[in-house]
């Protein structure tokens, strides 16, 4: 499945474009996502596994629903978009 990021996470790893990603549930994607742009799941999920408070993860158009463990399933065919909120005034 394709896995795009929001351009904001650029700044944690510059060179980050959309990528090709094998899994069965986003936890697989989190952490084959990981092999390819190591550090990167430190902005995306907390120690225990659970999505960070202000990232939010689409597969296709619809919002994930667990949050905690991350056992969405997805497709080979799906697109995965990964998007850090920013917050500031």
């Amino acid at each position: 499945m394709k896995v795009h990021f929001t351009p904001a996470l650029k700044r944690f790893v510059p060179d980050l474009k959309s990528i090709e990603i094998q899994g069965a549930t986003i936890a697989d994607v989190i952490t084959n996502i990981e092999d390819v742009y190591p550090g990167l799941t430190d902005y995306l999920v907390e120690e225990n596994g659970s999505l960070r408070k202000h990232v939010n993860i689409f597969v296709n158009d619809t919002f994930i629903r667990d949050r905690k463990t991350l056992s969405d399933t997805v497709h080979p065919r799906d697109e995965v978009f990964i998007i850090q909120a920013l917050s500031g005034g």
